[in-house]
């Protein structure tokens, strides 16, 4: 069963994490969710697999009302990402659905129609939740060929999809990285194998510097905050990617 918390919250605006599945197959990897609210809008945060949609939709109504949301936002391509689409136009055939343009005629397979999706542009895009203001963040080859983090400037959070991912083993299952040499441990094999390029990573890590970050909230795994943020950005910008041993 999935549990939600409340990891930043501004009067109205805040993000709410929707993680750990004690209760999942064995054969399903974990993923986290996250949903931004700003006043009685959600915007939802890779919504993960069809075969979760009802520990998500269950953890996240009991804390907003899912009729609220007014989208989707989809980092990448992948199963664990978005495979849930169709159940959730099923609940809401108006939600929108943001994404790269590359996956923009991919994912209507898992659901929906033209009408569905918003595709955004290489270089990124502004997205407004109901006023706040969001941007889309390029984030290509780290892994997919079409990638994009989302970063919320108010909260200071970047929601890094696949980027500081970590399958982590029982009794290591904290919401936050409490001890960071430790962490990157599980983090560092999923790295080197599934992101394909370092000129990408080195780029991406150039571009996220800048920003100002207080949480780094990847798909997998822990909530890196304070100055495991840095700590992890300098951690992967020295990490050499796209190698397999075999």
């Amino acid at each position: 069963m999935k549990k939600t918390e409340t990891i930043y919250q501004d009067g109205s605006h805040k993000w709410l994490a929707i993680v750990r599945d004690q209760d999942r197959p064995g054969y399903l990897i974990d993923t986290n969710e996250y949903l931004v609210v700003n006043g009685k809008q959600g915007l939802l945060l890779d919504p993960g697999g069809a075969e979760i949609f009802p520990a998500v939709f269950s953890a996240l109504s009991s804390e907003f009302d899912p009729s609220a949301l007014s989208a989707i936002f989809a980092s990448h391509q992948d199963p664990d990402t978005c495979s849930s689409l169709a159940l959730w136009l099923e609940f809401n055939p108006e939600m929108r659905c943001y994404v790269s343009w590359l996956w923009a005629g991919f994912i209507p397979h898992f659901g929906g129609n033209s009408d569905t999706f918003i595709p955004i542009p290489d270089e990124g895009m502004d997205i407004s939740l109901n006023g706040l203001p969001l941007r889309a963040i390029p984030a290509h080859y780290l892994h997919s060929s079409g990638n994009f983090h989302l970063y919320d400037r108010q909260a200071k959070i970047l929601f890094s999809g696949d980027v500081g991912a970590a399958v982590l083993p029982a009794g290591e299952e904290g919401l936050f990285v409490e001890k960071f040499d430790t962490h990157i441990r599980h983090a560092e094999g999923f790295h080197r194998r599934w992101m394909g390029s370092n000129d990408a990573k080195r780029r991406w890590c150039e571009r996220v510097s800048q920003l100002g970050i207080d949480m780094l909230c990847p798909q997998h795994g822990a909530i890196y905050r304070g100055a495991d943020v840095q700590r992890f950005i300098n951690w992967f910008d020295e990490l050499q990617v796209g190698i397999v041993q075999y």
